[in-house]
């Protein structure tokens, strides 16, 4: 039986993986609500990050010794944009395509005793004029790229720190994403005081 920690890894950086341009936007206003993190004090940094930058990279950050003292976990929150006919950007899809990957075993995300824990949240921003505009599509829902990542990396054994968000632009994206920004920031705080 292998032994636990003595405390758990602090969360010390939130990655925020943007697949598109609108995504991009989204993330730059995540991350300009870091400024209530400043407020609280908090160590925590916050890192931009395209999709289409190395993905394996965001598996890499999760290869920490977490029984090591100065071991520090990442949270990772993924924006990413579906668009016509349930394809993701040109960015967001490398990042789908490597995480898809059949010869990645069921455990890649999981902790284990030598790995630390891969939190995620994803954030889905979508058109559904986009479907209501083609007579022919196969797509099934305007967040499908949203969905499909969050239930791969659940399935690899990564743990949700929240669950899926799924924006509409036809319906408006403000309403869904800015309570959605406001409660990813509420959780992140009450996890700095806890530590």
């Amino acid at each position: 039986m292998a032994s636990s920690p003595l405390s758990s890894p602090v969360l010390e950086k939130i990655v925020i993986v943007y697949g598109g341009e609108l995504a991009q936007d989204v993330a730059e206003q995540i991350k300009a609500k870091q400024q209530q993190l400043e407020e609280e004090k908090s160590p925590i940094t916050v890192e931009l990050r395209s999709a289409g930058e190395r993905p394996k990279a965001l598996v890499d950050y999760c290869k920490n010794d977490k029984n090591d003292a100065t071991a520090t976990a990442v949270l990772f929150c993924f924006v990413m944009q579906t668009i016509e006919n349930s394809s993701p950007t040109e960015d967001g899809g490398i990042t789908l395509r490597f995480f898809k990957r059949k010869t990645h075993p069921e455990s890649l995300l999981s902790s284990s005793d030598q790995q630390l824990e891969f939190q995620f949240c994803v954030l889905g921003l979508g058109d559904s004029n986009l479907l209501m505009d083609r007579q022919t599509t196969t797509a099934k829902d305007c967040n499908q790229v949203a969905q499909e990542l969050d239930q791969r990396l659940a399935s690899l054994g990564g743990t949700r720190f929240m669950d899926i968000c799924q924006a509409d632009e036809r319906t408006g994206l403000q309403p869904v994403v800015d309570p959605w920004i406001e409660s990813f920031w509420n959780k992140v705080l009450v996890l700095c005081k806890k530590i």
